[in-house]
């Protein structure tokens, strides 16, 4: 989650209703996305405590863009991915585990074009959850969502070269390393170098044959 169009400095006090049931336009609710361990839905509010324990601890925010530092700054933040999602510019998912409603993280996806053939992707989940096949999974789910249903041709991801965990579970997802962004990320008033990471639509369509995830 290096990058994120949201900054506390634009924080939207928008109170719009969760959706009772997922509908087909994904602007009006995201779908529920099931995997065999995971659960992939909408924000809640009553996320933000879980989030801000999980996505403020050191080992999980050093290689991210900087988190709300309070359980209200991750208020705002849901608050601003409801609006962005019914203004068909992004969507985040709360990332559950384990038939647990708890959110452990969040992967999202932004759009870099107006008609989302290009877009960004990004994700922060609890350092707990790490080399548990979570993340893998939940990623997977997003990708078939970003491609299938957004209309992705091409997703991009940035990671800071030192963060190996990242770059290496983006590589294990099939991502293509395009390149280098030099000095491109600034954390704690240092610069970093970012790997730029691709995705295409038709390539990972070419690996998922034959695989099926349930949508509700």
């Amino acid at each position: 989650m290096e990058t994120t169009s949201y900054q506390p400095a634009h924080d939207l006090r928008v109170v719009l209703p969760l959706p009772e049931a997922a509908s087909n336009d994904w602007r009006n609710g995201l779908p529920v996305l099931c995997g065999s361990r995971v659960l992939l839905r909408e924000l809640r509010m009553s996320d933000a405590s879980a989030l801000f324990a999980r996505l403020t601890a050191e080992a999980v925010s050093q290689f991210i863009s900087r988190p709300p530092s309070t359980v209200e700054g991750f208020e705002r933040f849901i608050d601003w991915t409801w609006h962005q999602r019914t203004a068909g510019t992004y969507a985040c998912f709360a990332v559950t585990v384990d038939r647990d409603d708890a959110a452990v993280g969040i992967i999202q996806v932004r759009r870099l074009e107006s008609d989302f053939s290009r877009a960004e992707w990004g994700f922060a989940i609890g350092s707990e959850y790490w080399g548990t096949g979570a993340f893998k999974e939940s990623a997977e789910l997003v990708l078939g969502f970003a491609f299938d249903v957004l209309g992705v041709h091409r997703l991009e991801a940035r990671a800071v070269l030192r963060n190996g965990r990242g770059n290496g579970a983006l590589r294990k997802l099939g991502a293509v390393q395009e390149g280098v962004l030099r000095k491109s990320f600034c954390r704690n008033g240092e610069a970093l170098d970012q790997a730029l990471w691709t995705i295409l639509g038709d390539e990972w369509r070419g690996r998922t044959v034959g695989r099926h995830h349930r949508v509700h």
